[in-house]
């Protein structure tokens, strides 16, 4: 299969993805694996393209940020939806800086660590969309500061292939009295700086690596998530307000079910 239509299998694997709690990654990884690409180049282009589908929610929620950053200045509740976000992203920051290697050469080339993963973040997701507490925080954008902190804990989880950032920070909020579709509103906007930064930091370690070659397949990729992302952001809320979560967690786990016994016959 030549590199291009990899790229742009990838890309739709992940604009498809990276904005439900089904793991982006992991299904970027196990696609990977499916498609016989070894060569580690294609773990940076995973984290790259991961940036596309951030701009779709940047493109989708423009409005609402721009307002947010010329009323910095005057508006108290700007101010604190902006410190909400950076509470949040804080402690993925930190973790993400510190394990990076170990992210990269250990975990991403794990398909078990990753179904099984897949699977009992889907049992999890399923309990919880029954079972949370009554919602109590209904707007996205005035979280109380000690809730963005934990779901901002709960975020680091996702640090693990398999686990979903989307799924670890919605299963966080649900738990402490946020309700779904400002669960899912909450972790678009924690995406934005996380994705940007984890962009910047393969940008910068993989530096040397990077030739047009590589750039220019990125870019494919870059714009198939976009424009993929695009779609899902567009309509996943008002899916989610409908049919809550429960697609989702059952997708986990025959996805994880079904990777789990392909391992495992090969053996």
């Amino acid at each position: 299969m030549p590199d291009w239509l990899s790229a742009i299998i990838l890309g739709l694997v992940e604009g498809l993805t990276e904005f439900i709690p089904v793991s982006s990654t992991g299904h970027l990884l196990l696609t990977k694996t499916a498609m016989g690409l070894k060569d580690p180049s294609w773990d940076t282009f995973i984290v790259l393209i991961q940036l596309g589908a951030i701009l779709a929610v940047v493109a989708l929620y423009f409005q609402r940020l721009w307002n947010v950053v010329i009323g910095l200045p005057t508006r108290p509740e700007a101010r604190r939806f902006a410190l909400s976000v950076i509470i949040a992203v804080i402690p993925a920051f930190a973790a993400g800086l510190l394990l990076h290697d170990v992210i990269k050469t250990l975990l991403f080339e794990s398909p078990l660590l990753i179904c099984w993963s897949l699977l009992i973040g889907g049992v999890i997701l399923l309990v919880i969309d029954k079972k949370a507490p009554p919602a109590v925080d209904h707007d996205a954008m005035a979280l109380p500061l000690h809730k963005a902190l934990i779901v901002g804990l709960f975020q680091c989880l996702s640090l693990v292939p398999g686990v979903s950032r989307s799924g670890s920070t919605i299963v966080g909020s649900m738990l402490f009295g946020i309700e779904r579709r400002a669960a899912a509103e909450f972790s678009f906007f924690m995406a934005i700086p996380i994705m940007v930064g984890a962009f910047v930091l393969d940008v910068y370690k993989n530096r040397d690596a990077l030739d047009a070659g590589h750039v220019s397949i990125v870019a494919i990729g870059f714009v198939v998530s976009f424009l993929s992302g695009l779609v899902v952001v567009k309509y996943m809320l008002d899916f989610v307000g409908k049919r809550g979560f429960a697609p989702f967690a059952w997708w986990r786990i025959v996805v994880g079910l079904g990777g789990l016994a392909v391992l495992y016959l090969r053996h």
